[in-house]
Formats: C-alpha cells, sequence, structure tokens
C-alpha cells in the first residue's frame, strides 16, 4: 500500500508542483484562468463549490473568513474524524477540505472598519478581478462591502451575489439552504419513490448546480469585459437555479398541465429504465432508451420473446405498461449477481451500470484512467498524506488541476495584505487590535 502512495505521489509530482504554504507568485499556475484573482466570502457549499472550480481552472482564489471561526463547514467533522487531524490545526474538516482546495485563506473582522477598509484597498490596489459572497441581501451593502461601494473603486469588477432566493422578489431577504429550494423549487416534488413521502437527493443537487450555474456566469463576464472594458453584477440563487433545473418536468407543467410525479430510480417516459436487485443484493441500473437497445436488453436477458409483445413493443405501451415490463424484469435481472450481468451486458451497446457503492465507485477503472484520484502530501493531517477527487473536465492546453491544499484559518493574512501593499507595522498593528 506505502508503494502504490509512493508511485501515485511521484507520478503525480512529476507534473504538478504540491505547496504547503504556497507564495502568490505560485498560485494560478498552468490553467485557463491563470491571472485572474478572486476574493471569496461564500460559506458551506454552493459559493465554495464556484470558487473551487475557478481555483482548479488556475484562478487566485482568497478566501476571506471570519476570525476565530472561518466558514462552518470547518467544524462538520464527521464520526470519529478528528482523530485524522493534528490537534494544531484549527478548525478544519473533510466537508470543508472537499470544496476548498486551491484556495488561500485570509481572516477579518468585516464588522470592524479596518477590516472594511482592507478589502477596499485589496480591491483597488489587489488585481482583483472577481468577487463573490452569499449574504442575505442588502448585508454586504451595510458592511460597506456592496457592489456598488466596490464598482467605484474598481469599474472592471466582476461582482457575484449568490443567496437562496435572488437579488430581487418577494423572497429576497430570506435565507435560503438546499433542501429548502429543493422543497420549494419542486425538486423534491420528482425525488423519490411513488406513493412514498419526498426525499432530499444524497448530495447537495440544488447548492452544487448553483455553483456550476454560478462559476459559468464569472467565466462569461470574464470573457465580456475583454470586450467591453467593465465589470458588472451578477445575482444567482438556489431557488432559480432549481426552477430552471426542472427541464422537461417543469415544460410539461407550463405547456400540458401535467403535474410532476415520484418515480423512484425509473424515468417518467423512457421504459425500461430502472434499479432492479440483483443476486448478490446489489442494483443494476438499466437504460433502454430506443427500441434497438431494447431488442438489446431482451436478448441479452433470454427473452426475445418480449420484443413482440404486444404490450410492450414500442415505447408508447411500455411506459403505458411500466408496472408488468419493470416486473418480468425484476424476476429475471434476481437470476444473477450484478458482476454476472455486467459481463452479459458489456459491448452490447445497452445502456447499463450497477449502483456502486462509494468504495466500489473510487475502484473503478474509468477513476483511475482519467485522474480523478490525486494524492498530496499535507502536514495537517496525522498521516501527512490526502487524496482529493481530480478536476472533472480536462483541458489539452490549459490543464486544470490540484496545486494546494485546504488552506487553515487566516494561513495567507500577512501573505494577501501586504500585496496589497499594508507594510509590517500596519498588519501587527491590525493584528493586535483584532482585525485579523
Amino acid at each position: 500500500m506505502t508503494s502504490l502512495w509512493n508511485s501515485q505521489v511521484a507520478i503525480f509530482n512529476s507534473y504538478r508542483r504540491y505547496y504547503s504554504a504556497p507564495t502568490s507568485s505560485s498560485i494560478g499556475q498552468g490553467g485557463p484562468l491563470q491571472g485572474v484573482r478572486v476574493l471569496d466570502f461564500t460559506r458551506i457549499l454552493a459559493g465554495p463549490f464556484c470558487t473551487q472550480l475557478l481555483g482548479d481552472y488556475g484562478a487566485d482564489v482568497i478566501k476571506v473568513e471570519q476570525p476565530g471561526k472561518g466558514d462552518e463547514t470547518r467544524v462538520w467533522k464527521g464520526k470519529g474524524e478528528a482523530a485524522s487531524w493534528k490537534p494544531d490545526v484549527g478548525p478544519i474538516s473533510f466537508f470543508f477540505a472537499a470544496i476548498n482546495r486551491n484556495k488561500r485563506s485570509i481572516s477579518l473582522d468585516l464588522k470592524n472598519p479596518e477590516g472594511r477598509d482592507a478589502i477596499h484597498r485589496l480591491v483597488k490596489n489587489g488585481d482583483v478581478d472577481v468577487m463573490i459572497e452569499n449574504f442575505v441581501p442588502g448585508t454586504a451593502d451595510r458592511l460597506g462591502i456592496g457592489y456598488e461601494t466596490l464598482s467605484k473603486l474598481n469599474p472592471r469588477l466582476i461582482y457575484a451575489s449568490l443567496s437562496g432566493y435572488g437579488s430581487g422578489g418577494p423572497y429576497k431577504t430570506r435565507a435560503g439552504y438546499d433542501a429548502i429550494a429543493a422543497a420549494e423549487a419542486g425538486f423534491m416534488q420528482v425525488t423519490g419513490h411513488p406513493n412514498q413521502p419526498p426525499v432530499r437527493a444524497g448530495l447537495g443537487m440544488t447548492d452544487m448546480s448553483t455553483g456550476l450555474f454560478t462559476h459559468g456566469a464569472i467565466i462569461a463576464a470574464l470573457y465580456s469585459r475583454e470586450k467591453t472594458g467593465k465589470g458588472q453584477f451578477i445575482s444567482a440563487s438556489l431557488f432559480e437555479s432549481q426552477v430552471s433545473m426542472l427541464v422537461n418536468v417543469g415544460v410539461n407543467w407550463l405547456n400540458r398541465s401535467v403535474e410532476g410525479e415520484r418515480y423512484g430510480a425509473a424515468h417518467p417516459s423512457a421504459v425500461p429504465y430502472n434499479a432492479w436487485k440483483c443476486k448478490n443484493d446489489l442494483y443494476m441500473v438499466i437504460a433502454a432508451n430506443s427500441e434497438q437497445q431494447y431488442k438489446i436488453l431482451c436478448t441479452r436477458i433470454g427473452r426475445p420473446e418480449l420484443i413482440e409483445d404486444e404490450r410492450f413493443k414500442t415505447n408508447a405501451l411500455r411506459v403505458e405498461n411500466r408496472k408488468e415490463i419493470d416486473a418480468v424484469l425484476a424476476d429475471v435481472l434476481i437470476q444473477k449477481t450484478s458482476d454476472e450481468w455486467l459481463k452479459i451486458f458489456d459491448g452490447s451497446g445497452l445502456a447499463h451500470g450497477p449502483v456502486n457503492t462509494i468504495e466500489r465507485a473510487f475502484q473503478h477503472p474509468q477513476v483511475h484512467g482519467r485522474d480523478m484520484i490525486v494524492p498530496l502530501e499535507w502536514d495537517a493531517l496525522e498521516s501527512g498524506k490526502w487524496k482529493a477527487i481530480g478536476p472533472a473536465v480536462k483541458f489539452s492546453g490549459t490543464p486544470a488541476g490540484v496545486r494546494i491544499q485546504p488552506p487553515r484559518l487566516g494561513q495567507h493574512n500577512e501573505e494577501v495584505l501586504s500585496d496589497a501593499g499594508y507594510s509590517r507595522e500596519e498588519l501587527e498593528g491590525m493584528r493586535s487590535r483584532g482585525v485579523f
């Protein structure tokens, strides 16, 4: 196991240097957003997920946190997790680490005028391209770091505000969370099994999709600025992101007044498309999205007569007779293990795959074939070793990557503020007064 780890680190280190305490000159090397500087005031998941993507793409992301506490997820440790961390590293968790790599951290008291002035100085003198926050609308203005104030200091600034419900509308001042937005925007209505209560998705899909929408909007605004020379204000929200993702379910309601239903793992308009239990108690997902795939399925499971069965001859008929075809397949698929079915279906052209545990997912050959596990050395952990999930998107000329470990709270105070022109005497005074 040790030799495998060492070989992984050696391979990674051969093309990407990693840093325990990176300097400003080392940030943003190699990615398509190299040279872009981001001030990140976001917390929890949606905003940090967005800015981590920007960091993966080479941006210099400076995470601004509350002194002594930081992002709330720093203390979101799982059962028994505390033993993994060295006792002197300050607040940090694997949840935080999962969405805050490739960032530097400064801790500033934004309610202190000196803290606010430091932000103004960074925006004016620190070559900041993007600022992103996820305060309740109006909070940034009260703190003196709203768009109207900062855009006067830097007209090229792209300012993204990410909130529960957006910067306008009757709910704009309501706090928003992933599950609440998923519920109010209809996602939970279609998540779960028929005739069972709605369920929250196993991951923060509304939060992460909002982060994806926002990161795309920021990149679009950067491109626009190249043509206009001007920055702009971006408003994103959990609620609007989730409404936009209703896609076919939403359009069916808008145009046909058809209410969304819960189908479990099944598809509302393509059958057979579901998860079936196999002999080894694992599940297999099969998606026969075309008549050709349905024929392949029937042939491979040894039931060719189902192709001409009058109940199932077309997708429309299979949708009408969903329960019947699902029951037939349940009786067949339970007779073999998931691994046996994989051998039968592989190479057939039928869309299929096992419902893997997280362990099996990371053992998948495609995970290793596409560098989706990135090993790093990290002195914050008792083991000194950390594995990150690799970037999902690959670039041929300006590679995304994991360059630096998630930061300790306030790890880069002096480094970042010095870049903005603060002298050592000023920094020592700010520290003594509790500004950071």
